[in-house]
C-alpha cells in the first residue's frame, strides 16, 4: 500500500481545502519564499507521498529533539504525523528493543534510496565505537549502514555537524562529526546547540516540497538560514557602529540595550538566523535577553576560549577600526565635523564682511 500524501492525511483529519491552502501560504512565508511558490507547495503536498525518515541518536543530549518538538511554523505534530513518515526515532517512538530495530531494518529494506536519514549526535570512533552502543551494535556501524541507502542525510545540531562538547579537547572518545564518517555522500548540516525549531522544520519542509535540499554554503549549511551573521541583523548593531558598548553586567549601558560585544558576544562571527527567526515562537533570542551570543552554530566553539572573552580585531566602520577605536573615531569625527563647520562659517562671514565693506567704499566714492 502506498504511503499517504500530506493532503490525504489533512483531509482525513477534517481539514478544509481553504485551511490547507492557508497552511501552504504560511509555509512559503516561513521559508522566505514568494507567493508564487504557494501553488508549488500545494501541488507537492497533494501529490508526493510522505517521505520515510529515520532519525538516529548518537552522542548527544537530545536538545535538538527538544527544540524540534517546539516548532510553531509548521507545528512539529504536523511534520511528524502528516508531512513525513517518521519510521524510526528511538526517543519518540513507542516501540523499544527488538521491535524498534525491526522497524529500522524494515524501512531500509522497503525504501532503499528513498528515505531521509536524520542524525542527532555523533559517533565516537575510539575503542571501535564502544562508547556508544545501540541495540548491541556500535552507533558508528549503524550510522554507516543506514547512510548507505539514504537519499539525503541531515546532521542535526552542533554535535552531528561539528562534534560539539563531546569532541572538545582532549576528546577521549574520538567523537567525530557525521560528515567525517560519511564521506561518499553530501551531509546537510543544520548546526546550533540546539538549532532553532523553525530552522529544523523549515529544512524538512523545503526538502519535501522541492525534492532536494536548499542551496548550501561551502560548509554544507542551508544558505536560507545560515547565509548571514547574527551581527548583520542584530537590533543592537547601531550601538556597535556608534561605539556604545556594555562594559559590565547590569551597568547603565546594559539597561539601555547597548552592544554586548565587549562582554564576549560572538554575533560578529556566527552565522545563524537567531536575530531574524528567533526562538520560542519568535519571542526572543539570547542577545535580546541580555546575554551575548556564544557562537554555538560555529565549528569548534567549545575550544575557542571563554564565552565571555571578547573577539579580537572585529572591524567596524573601516578596515582598521575595532571596537576600542570606533568610539574614539566617532567622537573625533564629530569634533572634526564641528571644527570644519565652524571654519566654513568663519570663512563665509569674512567674505560677507569683505563684500559689505567694498560696497560701502564704492557707495562713498560715488557720493563724492
Amino acid at each position: 500500500m502506498a504511503i499517504e500524501t500530506f493532503y490525504d492525511v489533512m483531509r482525513r483529519q477534517g481539514i478544509s481545502r481553504r485551511s490547507f491552502l492557508k497552511f501552504c501560504s504560511l509555509t512559503a512565508t516561513s521559508l522566505g519564499l514568494s507567493p508564487a511558490f504557494v501553488p508549488k507547495i500545494a501541488w507537492a503536498m497533494e501529490n508526493k507521498p510522505r517521505t520515510p525518515v529515520l532519525w538516529l541518536h548518537g552522542l548527544e543530549c537530545t536538545c535538538c529533539s527538544e527544540s524540534f518538538i517546539r516548532s510553531g511554523h509548521p507545528l512539529a505534530k504536523d511534520v511528524i504525523l502528516s508531512m513525513i513518515s517518521l519510521d524510526y526515532d528511538d526517543t519518540l517512538m513507542a516501540a523499544a528493543g527488538h521491535q524498534a530495530e525491526a522497524c529500522l531494518q524494515e524501512t531500509i529494506d522497503k525504501y532503499k534510496g528513498n528515505y531521509i536519514l536524520a542524525v542527532e549526535g555523533n559517533p565516537p570512533l575510539n575503542e571501535d565505537g564502544m562508547y556508544c552502543i545501540i541495540g548491541g551494535q556500535p552507533f558508528v556501524d549503524k550510522l554507516r549502514y543506514a547512510a548507505q541507502h539514504a537519499k539525503h542525510i541531515i546532521a542535526w545540531g552542533a554535535c552531528a555537524s561539528w562534534g560539539c562538547v563531546q569532541a572538545a579537547r582532549p576528546n577521549p572518545t574520538r567523537a567525530t562529526p557525521v560528515h567525517k564518517v560519511i564521506t561518499d555522500k553530501p551531509v546537510i548540516k543544520v548546526p546550533g546547540c540546539p538549532p532553532i525549531a523553525e530552522v529544523m522544520t523549515g529544512v524538512i519542509t523545503y526538502m519535501l516540497t522541492f525534492g532536494h535540499p536548499p542551496e548550501l554554503d561551502r560548509q554544507g549549511r542551508p544558505k536560507m538560514f545560515y547565509g548571514q551573521r547574527i551581527h548583520d541583523k542584530c537590533y543592537r548593531r547601531p550601538h556597535f557602529d556608534a561605539g556604545e558598548f556594555v562594559e559590565s553586567w547590569d551597568d547603565q549601558a546594559a539597561r539601555e540595550g547597548y552592544c554586548l560585544y565587549k562582554m564576549g558576544c560572538k554575533g560578529p562571527t556566527t552565522y545563524n538566523a537567531c536575530s531574524t527567526v528567533r526562538w520560542n515562537g519568535d519571542t526572543s533570542f539570547p542577545i535580546q535577553s541580555g546575554h551575548g551570543c556564544i557562537g554555538c552554530s560555529e565549528d569548534g566553539f567549545w575550544d575557542k576560549g571563554s564565552f565571555y572573552d571578547r573577539l579580537t580585531n572585529v572591524n567596524g566602520f573601516g578596515i582598521e577600526a575595532n571596537a576600542d577605536q570606533i568610539g574614539g573615531v566617532a567622537a573625533g569625527t564629530v569634533g572634526a565635523a564641528a571644527a570644519a563647520h565652524a571654519a566654513v562659517t568663519a570663512v563665509v562671514r569674512a567674505r560677507r564682511n569683505s563684500a559689505a565693506k567694498k560696497q560701502e567704499e564704492q557707495h562713498g566714492d560715488k557720493s563724492e
